[in-house]
């Protein structure tokens, strides 16, 4: 697994308190998360891309989103395999694998190992930490 944050190309903190709400700002640079069932993007349908809200960073395809009941926007792969970084999380008392933007760094959310075909992967991400582009049709 990779390093966790490119300092070179993280924000400042000052501007993305400014920038972020109250809630983007713990779970992106504290390593929060949001509640189940009660996000934006848990149940969303829209078709496009999901990007990272600090730097904008292209994550996630509406094509691999699919609904793992658990309460968060589940997808089984990022658009390409440098958009995250995998990085091991022993916090809380477990094991598992945290997922951060690969440019910015930021906090999205965990990967488990529990998710569909094609990769068999379940990237269970706050939806706070995306921002999301629809497709133009």
């Amino acid at each position: 697994m990779a390093e966790k944050r490119n300092e070179s190309t993280h924000p400042e903190a000052g501007d993305l308190k400014e920038r972020l709400t109250a809630e983007q700002y713990q779970i992106t640079q504290e390593q929060g998360t949001e509640p189940a069932f009660a996000n934006r993007y848990w149940d969303f349908e829209g078709r496009g891309v999901y990007h990272c809200v600090v730097c904008g960073n292209e994550l996630f395809s509406s094509s691999s989103k699919y609904h793992s009941g658990t309460g968060w926007p589940s997808f089984y792969a990022p658009t390409r395999e440098d958009a995250v970084v995998l990085t091991e999380d022993r916090s809380l008392g477990m094991t598992r694998t945290e997922v951060t933007c690969g440019r910015c760094g930021s906090h999205l959310g965990h990967v488990f190992p529990d998710g569909p075909r094609p990769s068999g992967q379940r990237y269970c991400m706050n939806s706070a930490a995306l921002s999301f582009v629809e497709e133009q049709t």
